[in-house]
């Protein structure tokens, strides 16, 4: 028996939580993956896992092996990027997890970056707005966007992204130019579900003379939402046909400002920006593949906010 491929699958059955998660990740089949941890079991005389119907917990023994089991994989891991050179350190499969829209519209620039680096590396990419657990979710890498939430993490801040209140000409040429933001009470608004608490959008309006940091004021203006959506490409649809206006993150929507498709409404008031940041497992020592593609992608993010801006 390969021991560190079983402990490699057993692993990933306990973070997924499930087999047939585990084996969806590892590209195997569900009964290989229960045939495997049968084998390690056997092989070590103790049960692991207590199973029934419809899933399964780890047995005191099953948590012992689990945590020895990373550490000795973190180990072999580690010793091979000391012997190796970049190229062969950086090969397998990372799994990186973002939301929709910057997954959609600026990650897939830095995805082609590292498969041209490092073309021994395989590349999963998980797309979901909700905050996801990295181990329970089998990630390696996440992005997230706002509040970072509970769980266990190490977290390297990125920078911000901007989100612009917009709508096309065709809307503004048959409703009006908005000209303060208690007017956008009287507009349909289209937003995703969860991008704010309520009704109300926060807006930032410079205050003069006063010290830098108190230079902004931010209030919250009633809105009028009529459309609500899971994802932002409905929304960018609707809004750029005029069905009404909304907040768009500014990847989304730049092209469509520079080209004239779409126009930035109550230029002299800010929707506050978005935190980004990248999320790894607290894990010691960081796999060599996370480590590098974390290196390259803070480097690659930081070009991208910058040039966004």
């Amino acid at each position: 028996m390969n021991l560190l491929e079983a402990m490699r699958i057993y692993v990933r059955v306990v973070e997924r939580g499930s087999i047939s998660g585990a084996a969806r990740d590892l590209d195997i089949g569900q009964p290989a993956v229960s045939e495997r941890i049968e084998r390690l079991e056997k092989y070590l005389g103790c049960q692991l896992l207590l199973r029934n119907a419809r899933a399964f917990k780890c047995t005191p023994e099953g948590i012992i092996f689990h945590e020895r089991s990373k550490s000795v994989l973190g180990a072999v891991e580690q010793a091979v990027a000391e012997v190796s050179n970049d190229e062969q350190a950086v090969k397998g499969t990372i799994r990186i997890a973002a939301p929709h829209c910057f997954g959609e519209t600026l990650l897939p620039e830095g995805l082609r970056r590292i498969r041209e680096s490092y073309p021994q590396l395989d590349i999963e990419l998980v797309l979901n707005d909700k905050i996801a657990d990295l181990v329970t979710e089998g990630v390696d890498i996440s992005f997230r966007l706002g509040p970072l939430g509970d769980g266990a993490y190490i977290a390297y801040p990125l920078g911000q992204i901007e989100r612009w209140l917009v709508a096309s000409p065709d809307y503004v040429k048959r409703h009006g130019a908005i000209a303060e933001p208690a007017e956008l009470a009287s507009h349909s608004f289209i937003r995703v579900k969860g991008t704010f608490d309520s009704d109300l959008l926060p807006l930032a309006s410079h205050v003069p003379d006063a010290p830098e940091a108190a230079a902004q004021r931010v209030d919250s203006v009633p809105i009028q939402t009529t459309i609500k959506t899971t994802h932002w490409r409905p929304m960018f649809e609707m809004v750029m046909a005029g069905v009404g206006i909304g907040v768009l993150e500014a990847p989304a929507c730049r092209d469509a400002i520079e080209q004239g498709r779409l126009v930035r409404l109550l230029p002299d008031y800010a929707v506050p920006p978005l935190a980004l940041n990248l999320l790894i497992r607290p894990q010691r020592p960081v796999p060599a593949r996370v480590r590098k593609i974390v290196d390259m992608l803070k480097t690659w993010v930081a070009e991208a906010l910058g040039a966004d801006r």
